[in-house]
């Protein structure tokens, strides 16, 4: 039994030892740039002017951009984990009718990551879990809304959970390539003026978030 309890901690002193370069340490930081895709999930209530119900809800389309992160290693194992990017650029409709306006939103997001141990080093996989923080602004509807006489979108900021699966490929001592794939609760009330008339909508946005980046190991 004492054998087998050895075999495992030798086992990975090995491996470190024969790849020094793949085996990620405590104290080890990743920088990483590339490209981050924000898929909506959403659904809505109904949207309700005056009080009145409409009958109909809103949509949310999707939107790619620069996707940055930074991860520090507190062990060889676990790593916290920040995401930022450009601000993604979203339009939103009202359903079977058409454009109805657009709104940006940054969503910084803080996770724990757990790396997994494997055969190979240089194939990390990992699975995180964390919390985000969306601000959305510029919000705005279309010209052909604004003279209808809608004006005054405004979105709460959204604070709720996210989880991921992901995976690091070493292409030498510093470089990797990084692919994940995460989930993120976005619930946000969006209020407007219709003619003098307050209006408002639920939307959970809970979007898929797929990125894919090049990152470096200080």
């Amino acid at each position: 039994m004492k054998k087998t309890h050895l075999a495992l901690p030798l086992a990975s002193l090995l491996l470190c030892s024969v790849q020094p370069a793949f085996c990620y340490e405590e104290g080890d930081w990743i920088v990483r740039g590339g490209i981050t895709a924000v898929s909506p999930d959403d659904s809505s209530s109904n949207v309700s002017v005056g009080g009145s119900d409409l009958g109909i809800g809103v949509n949310v389309d999707s939107n790619t951009q620069l996707g940055l992160n930074i991860l520090y290693f507190y062990t060889p194992q676990l790593a916290l984990e920040l995401l930022a990017a450009t601000p993604f650029n979203h339009d939103i409709g009202l359903d079977t009718v058409g454009d109805l306006g657009s709104t940006k939103h940054l969503p910084p997001t803080l996770s724990i990551n757990y790396y997994f141990a494997v055969p190979s080093a240089t194939f990390q996989p990992y699975v995180g879990a964390g919390l985000n923080y969306t601000i959305f602004f510029d919000e705005d509807f279309t010209a052909a809304n604004t003279e209808a006489g809608f004006s005054e979108l405004e979105l709460d900021d959204s604070v709720g959970l996210a989880a991921q699966i992901g995976f690091d490929y070493a292409i030498d001592e510093n470089w990797s390539v990084n692919a994940s794939v995460r989930w993120i609760d976005i619930d946000t009330e969006a209020t407007f003026d219709l003619n003098g008339t307050t209006g408002s909508v639920d939307v959970d946005i809970d979007p898929l978030v797929y990125s894919v980046m090049l990152g470096y190991r200080f």
